[in-house]
């Protein structure tokens, strides 16, 4: 798995980790979880990727602050567009878009095992979640978090990853590490 894939980003043709585990996050507008989140993909070795527009400058203190000494490590990739990342979206795995609309819920999910490709986690926004062009586009691919409040909304973009990336986990690897 030493491999290296090349995927095109706003910075030109950067390498991505080979891996089977990745984190999405459409037009993330604070700092601080997406530092967060990507201090979590670098934990579960998953990779992470922006879409542009982002709410912050990837040099943003609070982004480095929140990923602590790991941000450079995180190494995400960052791209122009949900279009262009779309386009390379089939070459990643099978993708999950967390929405509070989703029918299924993150305990019922099908996650592939790791022998029939990747999966894609994918996130929306703090503000708003996913656009709604993508929840229309995806809506049979909308995945929920449980939440046994129904009066609550959502839960926090950094918390919502952590809890899914490592329920992706948990299931692939069941007597932990």
């Amino acid at each position: 798995m030493d491999e290296e894939i090349e995927m095109s980003s706003e910075q030109g043709k950067k390498p991505l980790r080979s891996g089977d585990l990745h984190v999405v996050l459409v037009h993330p507008e604070i700092p601080g979880n997406t530092g967060s989140a990507g201090r979590t993909c670098l934990a579960a070795g998953a990779q992470l990727h922006l879409i542009e527009p982002l709410g912050f400058s990837m040099s943003d203190k609070q982004v480095k602050r929140a990923g602590l000494d790991y941000w450079v490590r995180v190494e995400p990739i960052v791209w122009e567009s949900w279009e262009i990342f779309e386009a390379a979206l089939p070459s990643l795995g099978e993708a999950f878009f967390f929405s509070a609309e989703g029918s299924e819920n993150l305990w019922n999910a099908s996650f592939p095992p790791v022998s029939q490709g990747g999966t894609v986690l994918v996130f929306g926004r703090e503000a708003a979640g996913l656009p709604q062009t993508l929840r229309d586009k995806y809506r049979d691919r909308l995945v929920s978090m449980p939440m046994v409040d129904p009066d609550l909304r959502s839960l926090n973009l950094s918390n919502s990853v952590a809890v899914a990336l490592y329920e992706v986990l948990r299931r692939r690897e069941p007597q932990g590490r």
